[in-house]
């Protein structure tokens, strides 16, 4: 493997890493910055603000790569990144806190470069397999993201955003001295519509028919917001877990979905047939719900992780349905739509989910499970009408 490639991979990886490491930590932060136990809605926030960040400079940053190179936005990305570790690893205020998520937020929308990055640097006959390596980096930074917080965060509750600057600081300099710039910066006018990243959402409420398409991906994405607000509270309320054992099953959510994804979708849609294997793999979601909404127990959330990341079976079944309810020359418009509605679910479902285990957390800390099975579960009949029929013919964009 090239340098570059090495240098984008750690990249991604450690994006997925910083994403993870706050988690099991970030409750015991917040009490010790804000001197109050009450600190779920304030988790929340932190999280939405990290998704709004990312929603908003996604598209800025990647139209800057076209024009600048993409070498000169991926070293201010790393060095922004590095510095919100150090922020957050010595902030004494919470509006601290809150720039270091927003500035973790933005570094992170080096997504969209990073991909932009690969494409330049790779034939057509190398894209798919190196793409299938950027996800398997990005799992991988998310297993190890969540244990080191937690190991890290037993010792010290800051230490782990030093070993992430360290690790980002390391990361700034191999991109400094190894990475070369892969595209020649164009002159093109900028076109700012394309930096409003609603812009794509307006279109598809003129194609009433795929209503349903993209609110099963907002519902299904907002439902998974649910864990990375949730997880930590929870496991501190119900089972007195500290950060390493809330990091171990993260990480172990983390293996098995990673397993799921690479063993079994093409299985399922093989055997009951794309929507049933997407209903399949929902129901498998809810019934491990409602098993850790009742759970006294914290061996049992483990016990039912097989069962709780088979939800994942149908994902590959539902994007490749949904890809087939439009016409070939729109798809690229189509996927902006999704990507837009993954977003938007990304901010509003932690403020949601953050508000409502604040109110149900001294009597019942796994209610909030019951409601994420319930969302899920609305999403089924959604399925079967969005993707009733085959649409041949779309109406042109706007």
């Amino acid at each position: 493997m090239n340098k570059p490639l090495v240098v984008i991979f750690a990249t991604i990886c450690l994006d997925a890493v910083g994403i993870g490491l706050i988690f099991p930590i970030l409750p015991r932060l917040l009490e010790e910055v804000t001197h109050t136990q009450d600190i779920a809605p304030i988790i929340g926030i932190m999280i939405a603000l990290y998704a709004v960040m990312q929603f908003v400079f996604a598209p800025v940053l990647g139209a800057l790569s076209d024009n600048l190179g993409r070498r000169p936005v991926l070293l201010i990305s790393l060095a922004g990144a590095a510095i919100n570790y150090v922020i957050m690893a010595f902030a004494p205020q919470l509006w601290m806190l809150l720039l270091g998520r927003a500035i973790a937020g933005l570094t992170s929308a080096n997504v969209s470069v990073a991909t932009a990055y690969i494409t330049d640097i790779s034939s057509e006959d190398k894209r798919a397999r190196r793409f299938g390596l950027f996800n398997a980096m990005f799992g991988i930074g998310f297993i190890i993201g969540p244990v080191l917080g937690g190991l890290l965060g037993d010792t010290w509750v800051r230490l782990p955003f030093i070993a992430a600057a360290v690790l980002n600081a390391g990361n700034l300099l191999l991109a400094l001295f190894i990475l070369p710039e892969s595209h020649t910066p164009g002159r093109q006018r900028v076109d700012l519509a394309a930096l409003n990243p609603l812009w794509p959402l307006r279109w598809v409420f003129s194609m009433k028919g795929l209503l349903p398409i993209v609110l099963v991906f907002f519902i299904l994405s907002a439902g998974g917001e649910a864990y990375g607000t949730c997880w930590a509270l929870w496991g501190f309320d119900m089972f007195h877990w500290n950060g390493l054992w809330v990091g171990l099953s993260l990480g172990a959510f983390g293996v098995c979905q990673t397993l799921v994804q690479a063993l079994l979708p093409g299985l399922a849609t093989e055997r009951l047939g794309e929507r049933w294997a997407v209903v399949a793999g929902i129901a498998c979601s809810c019934i491990a719900l409602v098993a850790m909404a009742f759970a006294n127990h914290g061996w049992i959330v483990f016990a039912i992780m097989p069962i709780f990341t088979l939800g994942s079976i149908g994902t590959p079944a539902f994007q490749a349905l949904a890809t087939r309810q439009v016409d070939s020359n729109l798809q690229g418009q189509f996927q902006g739509v999704l990507a837009s509605a993954v977003s938007l679910a990304s901010i509003v479902a932690p403020l949601a989910f953050s508000t409502f285990y604040f109110v149900v957390q001294k009597q019942w800390p796994g209610a909030v499970w019951l409601l994420v099975a319930v969302i899920n579960a609305i999403a089924v009949p959604l399925v079967f009408l969005g993707t009733s029929t085959s649409r041949s013919k779309q109406p042109a964009s706007v």
